[in-house]
């Protein structure tokens, strides 16, 4: 593998796609593609055990983009603590909007989803679609969080909650 890696990735450094979340950059590779040689950024994703191979010229039109800074993750974690904004609309159109928003990889978007769907002990249940949504949006926050505060997974999702909880 070349070590010649665009300024903002480097080999060994976390990186956010917005379709799977948080990679690690395993560094690069070419390879001939269709008659011309092609420089590749090797991303490998632990949690979904898949490595992805983003041509280099199409990584930042791809969303693929370093970490967020830590004020940027302050900027998730206060909307986290806003109040739910749950609108009545049908539950299909909103599900395709926090699908969106996840997919979108911006942390902020992320926090809208997770502390919209958010539930208290105290509140009604949720449907089982409602729950996945959520543990799907919390995930993708957690694993975020977690690589800038260099904690587990598991560690930053219960930190997340305890903010809501607490707020």
């Amino acid at each position: 593998m070349s070590k010649k890696i665009e300024a903002a990735f480097k080999e060994d450094d976390f990186v956010v796609y917005p379709t799977h979340g948080v990679g690690r950059i395993l560094g690069t590779e070419t390879r001939e593609i269709g008659g011309s040689e092609i420089e590749l950024l090797v991303v490998r994703f632990e949690h979904d055990r898949m490595t992805l191979r983003v041509p280099m010229e199409k990584a930042r039109s791809l969303g693929l983009r370093t970490l967020s800074s830590k004020k940027q993750m302050e900027q998730a974690i206060t909307t986290l603590q806003g109040k739910a904004r749950v609108r009545r609309t049908m539950w299909s159109r909103r599900a395709q909007e926090y699908e969106t928003k996840i997919k979108s990889g911006d942390p902020v978007s992320i926090a809208e989803v997770v502390r919209d769907l958010h539930r208290r002990t105290n509140q009604s249940e949720q449907s089982y679609s409602e729950r996945q949504m959520y543990q799907a949006a919390l995930e993708r926050l957690a694993r975020e969080f977690a690589a800038i505060e260099k904690i587990d997974q598991e560690a930053a999702a219960t930190k997340l909650e305890d903010l809501m909880d607490a707020a």
